[in-house]
């Protein structure tokens, strides 16, 4: 990867508030960390082996998910859709259209939930599940970063 890429991962963490980005491609893993002053780590690491890589990324999701453990009893046995990348959510297609889903909508694998921008790219994004909107978790035009919850549903 180079500089000038890094630089653009950096510009967009900064407009979009994020705290973390971690990438991780065949030959290394770029994680960036970000505190109130700016970014304050960067490690970047040549694959060594597949099984270190893959408990890596464990450890953001769940660090997100943490705040969502008391209200698990009530999302018991609800899917998550959860956030392909880091970017903008958008619950429709443009400011003035209609919201792709509502709470209580019938979706299908294929059926389109949201937008996420990322990098100047709308980013169509999938349920992926099957059943009704029981929870919108994000606010509109606010950041997501990747893994997290966007919407529940219950399974059809």
């Amino acid at each position: 990867m180079e500089l000038k890429e890094i630089k653009k991962i950096v510009e967009m963490m900064t407009e979009n508030d994020l705290a973390e980005f971690l990438l991780e491609e065949e030959a290394f893993t770029l994680q960036l960390k970000r505190g109130t002053g700016g970014v304050t780590q960067i490690v970047s690491t040549p694959h060594m082996m597949a099984a270190p890589a893959a408990a890596a990324p464990a450890a953001a999701p769940a660090a997100a998910a943490a705040p969502a453990a008391p209200a698990a009893n009530e999302n018991e046995g609800l899917l998550e859709i959860k956030s392909p990348m880091v970017g903008t959510f958008y619950r429709s297609p443009s400011p003035d259209s209609d919201v792709f889903v509502q709470v209580g909508q019938e979706v299908a694998p294929d059926t389109v939930v949201c937008i996420i921008e990322a990098m100047k790219v709308m980013n169509e994004i999938q349920s992926e599940v099957k059943g009704k909107i029981k929870k919108v978790l994000v606010d509109n035009a606010t950041p997501v970063q990747f893994g997290q919850a966007l919407f529940l549903v219950e399974p059809a």
